[in-house]
């Protein structure tokens, strides 16, 4: 198999999986077989039937149901913190490319400072003074993103110094502010749309994780990690519990890496 051929079937999967899951996201917005939130202890860890099509928890709660609202509860997380990171870490990015001397080295000890710091312990700092919650995750997450943003801007932009079409602009008389947002930032638009691809897949990660250790999406709000939680004690019993939601957050993963490696490979070869 070709590389081009390759990279296409990448972005091809990559692309379906990930729209796929967004948009069982948008649609749980609107629509879940059953209420997510309604307990029925009656009908609990029933296996896959023709009524719950992903059998039912030790709560008697639609399986599929807290699918669609997980995706939708991770999808949320994780663009949100994506474009927090995005937001602030682009313009750093371009900044310190421009001015460089003190001002790029205080702006990238000032991100060395943010990544001693992993997503989960801002969490934990986070959820101590404002209590768990999934605004709270975004916030930790989004924080955490940040410098990632920033060093692939600014790795970037400092690169795009370089070349004619910058040099044509500083001989037109443009300032360096000016040629950043015009010229550079456009330029670096595919650099950044891969990044946000791989910082997605993180922040679904992310997310599942601190709901798995109870400083995510707090109940009732469905949540991936916090399924796979709840379902640790029954795997014998109800193995369905966590094989469902372990493999919707692979799939999901896997889909944004694929789609991720296939627009690298498509910037690479771009011109």
């Amino acid at each position: 198999m070709s590389e081009h051929t390759a990279r296409n079937w990448s972005l091809a999967i990559g692309a379906g999986v990930t729209a796929c899951f967004i948009v069982v996201a948008l649609l749980a917005l609107f629509w879940t077989p059953f209420d997510p939130q309604l307990l029925n202890i009656v009908d609990k860890l029933q296996p896959p039937n023709a009524h719950h099509w992903l059998g039912t928890d030790q709560l008697g709660r639609d399986v599929l149901s807290l699918l669609m609202g997980g995706a939708k509860t991770s999808v949320g997380v994780a663009l949100l913190a994506v474009f927090i990171g995005a937001a602030a870490g682009v313009p750093l990015g371009l900044i310190a490319a421009a001015a460089q001397g003190s001002v790029d080295e205080a702006v990238m000890r000032a991100n060395d400072l943010i990544f001693a710091f992993p997503a989960l312990l801002l969490a934990i700092l986070i959820t101590a003074v404002f209590g768990p919650g999934a605004i709270n995750a975004v916030i930790a997450i989004g924080i955490f993103n940040i410098p990632v943003f920033a060093r692939v801007s600014r790795a970037g932009a400092l690169q795009a110094w370089t070349r004619d079409y910058t040099l044509a602009a500083r001989v037109a008389g443009k300032g360096r502010w000016r040629i950043s947002w015009e010229h550079i930032l456009p330029n670096l638009f595919g650099l950044l749309v891969v990044q946000a691809t791989i910082q997605f897949s993180l922040g679904v990660i992310a997310e599942a994780g601190l709901a798995y250790v109870g400083l995510g999406a707090q109940p009732p709000v469905p949540s991936w990690g916090r399924m796979l939680n709840e379902a640790q004690t029954l795997t014998a019993l109800a193995p369905w519990l966590a094989l469902i939601p372990g493999l919707a957050m692979l799939s999901f993963v896997l889909g944004l890496n694929l789609l991720g490696e296939g627009l690298r490979r498509g910037s690479e070869r771009a011109p």
